[in-house]
Parts: C-alpha cells; sequence; structure tokens
C-alpha cells in the first residue's frame, strides 16, 4: 500500500470521526472552514460529542511528535490541505426553502479541492446525494477547477456515510462501508484504503452511482416506513386508542416492522427522500410514495402542538395566558445535535396561539440554537420556572426519563409525550 496523506474536508459528525480513525494509520489533515470549530479541536474539545475526547488528544500529539508523519491536524489552510494525496469531502448536503438538494456546500469543497489537487489524487464523496451527483456536478467542478484530466490525471470515489449521531454501539467501525470507485483499480485501492479502519468489512459497489442510490434510498426507507407509524397515529387519536399499546399488540407478530411514530428530522432522514425524488422528477417520474410519506411526517409537529392546545381548551386553561415548557429540542436523545430539528416547528407552532414558550435542553449549544432559529434554550434544571400549564416531551435525552416535571407543573396542566417513554398515567397523550 503506497504512502497516503488524508486531507478530511468538514470536521463535523461524519468527518471528525473518520479523520481520527484514519489517523491510527496515516497522516491526517482535518480541515473545515470554521475557524471556531478548528481553534475548538486543536485543544481536544469536541462540541459533537462524537469524538473520544482520549483518542482526539492522542492524534494531536502525535502529529506535532512525528513532525506531521502521522496523527491528526486540525486546519483551514490551503497549504496544509495541498500536502494531502487523498481528499475526503463530507460536507453537508442539505436542502433549501423549496426541498431542492441545496448543492453549494458540495461545489464549494469540490473547488477548493481542484485547488490543490495533483495528479494521481483521489478524491472520495461520501456527503449524501442523488445517484449522478458526483458524476454531474462535482467532477466537472474539480477538472474546470484543477484543469486536469478525469480518471487519467485524478480518480474519483463515492463512500456513503452511515454515522448515527449519539450512537456509542453503532460506530464508524462497526457498521459496514460501502465503497466504490471511478476505475475498477481506484475500486479497489479505496476499497482497502477503507478496509484499514472499518472492523465490520466493507461493501465493494459496481459503480458510483450504485453507491449513491445506496446512501440514498436507506434514509429514506426509513422515512417512508415511519410515516406509517407516524399516519397510524393520527388514526388511531380519532379513533380514540393509543398508538403505542397498537403497535405492542401488532408486535407480536415475527415479521411486524417495530417502526415507532414520531418527530421526523436531522440531517438524513428528513432530507435524504428529497434527493431521490429531485433526481427521479428530473427523469420524469413522480415519486407518490416517498413524497406521500414527507407530507405526513411533516405534518407530525402541527398535529403535536394543535393537540396540546385542544387538550388545554378542554381542561379550561386560557391558552393566551398559558406557560408551557417543551423538554428536548436535539433532533434525537443524548447528542446535541439540532440540525433540522422538528421541535422548533412545535415551538412556532405553539407561540402563534400566544402561549408563552420555554424550551429546556440541557445537551444543546445554546448559542447555535438561538443563531440558527432564535429561539432562547434553557440548558439547567435551574433555569426552569414554575406553573407550567403544559408540558411537551419531545426528545427522550436519559436525564429526562428521570426528571421531574411534575415539580414545574401547575395545578391544572397537560402532559404531552412524543416519545411515548414516560408512564402512560402520567401523560394526557402520547403519539
Amino acid at each position: 500500500m503506497k504512502d497516503y496523506k488524508i486531507a478530511v474536508i468538514g470536521q463535523g459528525y461524519v468527518g471528525l470521526p473518520l479523520a481520527l480513525a484514519f489517523s491510527k494509520h496515516f497522516p491526517v489533515i482535518g480541515y473545515d472552514i470554521n475557524q471556531m470549530r478548528i481553534n475548538e479541536l486543536s485543544q481536544g474539545i469536541d462540541q459533537t460529542l462524537e469524538a473520544d475526547p482520549a483518542q482526539l488528544k492522542i492524534s494531536l500529539v502525535q502529529y506535532q511528535t512525528t513532525g506531521g508523519m502521522s496523527g491528526y491536524k486540525p486546519s483551514n489552510t490551503l497549504y496544509d490541505l495541498a500536502t494531502a494525496n487523498v481528499y475526503i469531502i463530507t460536507v453537508p448536503t442539505p436542502i433549501n426553502e423549496f426541498n431542492a438538494p441545496d448543492l453549494t456546500p458540495l461545489k464549494s469543497a469540490s473547488k477548493l479541492v481542484g485547488e490543490v489537487l495533483k495528479r494521481g489524487d483521489i478524491v472520495i464523496y461520501e456527503s449524501t446525494v442523488y445517484p449522478g451527483c458526483t458524476e454531474e456536478e462535482c467532477i466537472p467542478v474539480l477538472e474546470a477547477t484543477s484543469k486536469l484530466v478525469f480518471n487519467s490525471d485524478f480518480y474519483v470515489g463515492y463512500s456513503p456515510e452511515r454515522i448515527n449521531p449519539g450512537d456509542k454501539i453503532n460506530t464508524l467501525e462497526t457498521i459496514v462501508k460501502v465503497t466504490s470507485g471511478s476505475t475498477p483499480s481506484i475500486a479497489e485501492e479505496i476499497d482497502q484504503l477503507y478496509q484499514r479502519i472499518i472492523k465490520a468489512g466493507t461493501y465493494k459497489a459496481t459503480s458510483l452511482k450504485v453507491a449513491e442510490a445506496a446512501k440514498v434510498i436507506e434514509n429514506a426507507q426509513r422515512d417512508v416506513n415511519i410515516s406509517f407509524v407516524n399516519e397510524l397515529a393520527l388514526i388511531c387519536e380519532r379513533v380514540g386508542i393509543d398508538t403505542t399499546e397498537v403497535l405492542e399488540a401488532a408486535g407480536t407478530k415475527f415479521n411486524f416492522l417495530k417502526f415507532k411514530p414520531g418527530l421526523v428530522g436531522g440531517h438524513c432522514i428528513s432530507v435524504d427522500p428529497y434527493y431521490l425524488a429531485h433526481k427521479a422528477i428530473q427523469l420524469g417520474y413522480y415519486p407518490d410514495v416517498i413524497l406521500s410519506g414527507r407530507r405526513v411526517n411533516d405534518e407530525i409537529p402541527v398535529f403535536i402542538a394543535s393537540k396540546v392546545v385542544k387538550l388545554m381548551v378542554q381542561k379550561g386553561i386560557d391558552v393566551s395566558k398559558a406557560r408551557v415548557l417543551i423538554v428536548g429540542f436535539a433532533f434525537k436523545e443524548n447528542c446535541p445535535d439540532t440540525r433540522n430539528t422538528k421541535v422548533a416547528h412545535i415551538y412556532k407552532e405553539l407561540t402563534s396561539y400566544g402561549i408563552a414558550v420555554d424550551v429546556y435542553d440541557p445537551w444543546v449549544n445554546k448559542e447555535s440554537v438561538w443563531k440558527e432559529y432564535g429561539i432562547k434554550v434553557l440548558t439547567g434544571e435551574s433555569e426552569l420556572s414554575r406553573g407550567y400549564m403544559g408540558m411537551v416531551l419531545a426528545t427522550a435525552h436519559k436525564e429526562f426519563k428521570t426528571f421531574d416535571h411534575r415539580v414545574y407543573l401547575a395545578g391544572v396542566s397537560v402532559v404531552y409525550d412524543t416519545k411515548a417513554v414516560l408512564d402512560k398515567e402520567q401523560v394526557d397523550s402520547r403519539l
């Protein structure tokens, strides 16, 4: 195996664990445009909580003591970036206000790499895209910027990320990694490279497009399945029965798929289906199932807020003078990730009724939430008030399973559990 020096572009939830895993075997530059992020990582601080703090510090020291022959160095300079011969792009691929793919970060990263690309270099994309995006959108940018010829001067691979934020069991090394390359020999080289860090093994796809499609359908499949049980929850609410009890009864059958209703946010499940839908529509096919699932899941925050308001009215609470506490703001439990959290939609819907809403989440960064959503988050229990007339459990952080919410509620109040983790007797309703 040749001497690799790897640059991972994007040091977020995907890029940082990947960079640290490779740094055990090769010198790695962790590139990010966020200067504050680089400063924190240089001090061994990871706000995402995805990195092993000990491993981060070891890799930082290793790079310094070996003079860049091994270990990890956070950087945002072209000088450091230019020293690499393998570039792995892990930037976000969001959607815009029209639910269309926003490839701006991906194209910017491609242009950045193109500025330092050399003959013989390999560029690997891990960002989630639609089938064909790497060849149609990214490679032309690399060629135009570098003035090099694809598959002659440089080569490209696609290996979709499978990071699950907050999950300390299913980690980067323990999940099978799909790989691919722009030529058979490059595909094999990339596959061998990832085998150095993936204990669970790799799966070499037959083409870039196949690897891209495999990734995007993983989350589209989950989105559709969750939309089914979310729709079931909407039906059960009208019938007057408990959704969790229905699912527990149905789950006794050996082949029943045990999905649960809930808020579908984050950077993957609520975004990736739009990438697949975008490509399908481009090709003249309207993906009814995928987009109908998206519509159902996007309705859930409004349904939850409306249900809370109805329950308050039924108890004689003056909604216009009510105060409600939302417990949890991160898009999933036990991680600080607030990207595309649907809790923000519950907040905005409740405040549209004139309700004064507090949000409590000890996991998140309050400055980041304010900057992104314009919502003030309380991160310490001492900041909470008393006399809330309603509470919505929105994220099931481990702390909230023993959180005594009753202390903060008024004599007449409403408790709504979106995660079905509280005792049924403690809540007025649950999703």
